[in-house]
C-alpha cells in the first residue's frame, strides 16, 4: 500500500499464513528509528531486513545459504549484485540486506503542513490542528512522542526509547478498551530481555503519517485514530477526552503526513526456460524446519 504497510491487523505470509503476532509498521521514515521492531530486537535496518526473510512465517526461507542460492540461480540477479557489489561473492546474505536497507533510507517523507508551519508558514495548519498541537503539549505527550519523528529516539548509541503499554490498566476507562482490543495479550519487549521490568514495554512507534496507519497499536486491533487517541488518553495519561480534543488531537496529527517519494515499480530479473520455485510440498517442509530451529 502507498503508506509502506499493508493496512492488516497482521500480516499474511509464506502460504497464506497469518499467524504473525503483530501489526506490520511502515517503512517510511523506518531510516529514522534508533531501534527496529515493536520491541526493539534488532538495532538497524540491516538486523531487521534479516528477520523477516527467515521467519517461518513471513517468508519461510530455511536459512541464508538457500536465499543466496535462489538469488544464484537467477541471470538477472547475478549481474545486478555483481555491478553494485563487485566480482568476488557478489551475492551473500549480508549484501542482500545491505541492499534492502540502502533502498529504505530513500524513503522518507518530508514537507508536511507541520514541516511548513515550524519553517513560519502560519496557514500550513488549520485552527484545530493547532490547537490539537497546544493540547497535546498541555497533556505531557512529548514525554515520550518528542524530536523530529514524534517517537523520542533516546541516546544516539542506538538504544530507543521504550514506553509501557497500557500504563494504566486499571483505570475504568482503559479496562474497557484493554479487554476489547486485547491490549495485554503481547508481552512485548520481555520476550527480547526476558525481564519483569519489560513485560508489556515497546518501541515508541513515530507519530509522522500516523493519519494514513491505521490499524493501529502492536495488534493492528484499532481501526480508526479517533479511538487511538481515546485509548492513549485513558491507557497512558488516565485522562477521558472531549470529542472537540480527540478531534482537534486528529487534526494535527494528519498535519503530520508528509510528501511520499515516487516509486516505481522494477521489472524484475526472469528466469528464461525454467523456475526457481519449490512446490507448495517443499515450502511446507522448509517452513516446519525453520519452526523447529
Amino acid at each position: 500500500m502507498g503508506n509502506g504497510s499493508d493496512g492488516l491487523p497482521l500480516s499474511f505470509g509464506v502460504l497464506g499464513r497469518v499467524d504473525t503476532p503483530r501489526h506490520a509498521p511502515s517503512v517510511f521514515n523506518a531510516a529514522f528509528n534508533t531501534v527496529q521492531f515493536w520491541d526493539g530486537r534488532a538495532d538497524s535496518l540491516e538486523a531487521q531486513a534479516k528477520g523477516p526473510i527467515l521467519n517461518h512465517v513471513e517468508m519461510g526461507m530455511p536459512n541464508a545459504a538457500d536465499l543466496v542460492k535462489r538469488l544464484q540461480e537467477i541471470p538477472g540477479y547475478r549481474d545486478e549484485f555483481r555491478k553494485v557489489f563487485g566480482d568476488k561473492d557478489p551475492i551473500t546474505f549480508d549484501h542482500v540486506v545491505e541492499a534492502i536497507a540502502t533502498y529504505e533510507r530513500t524513503l522518507v517523507t518530508p514537507n508536511s503542513p507541520y514541516d511548513r508551519y515550524i519553517k513560519g508558514d502560519k496557514a500550513a495548519l488549520s485552527s484545530s490542528a493547532i490547537e490539537g498541537m497546544k493540547t497535546i503539549r498541555s497533556f505531557g505527550c512529548e514525554s515520550c512522542h518528542a524530536g523530529p519523528m514524534f517517537d523520542n529516539p533516546g541516546t544516539p548509541m542506538g538504544t530507543g526509547w521504550f514506553q509501557k503499554f497500557p500504563v494504566q490498566p486499571h483505570n475504568p476507562v482503559c479496562a474497557k478498551y484493554v479487554q476489547k482490543y486485547h491490549l495485554m495479550d503481547d508481552p512485548g519487549r520481555f520476550d527480547v530481555t526476558h525481564k519483569a521490568a519489560d513485560m508489556h514495554v515497546f518501541k515508541v512507534p513515530g507519530w509522522r503519517n500516523v493519519a494514513l496507519e491505521a490499524p493501529y497499536f502492536q495488534n493492528g486491533s484499532v481501526r480508526t485514530l479517533q479511538t487511538a487517541v481515546r485509548v492513549m488518553a485513558a491507557c497512558q495519561l488516565g485522562l477521558t477526552v472531549t470529542d472537540k480534543q480527540v478531534n482537534d488531537i486528529v487534526s494535527f496529527l494528519d498535519s503530520l503526513t508528509g510528501k511520499f517519494p515516487k516509486e516505481t515499480m522494477p521489472i524484475l530479473p526472469e528466469t528464461p526456460n525454467t523456475t526457481i520455485m519449490m512446490n507448495v510440498s517443499q515450502l511446507q517442509q522448509d517452513a516446519v524446519k525453520s519452526e523447529k530451529k
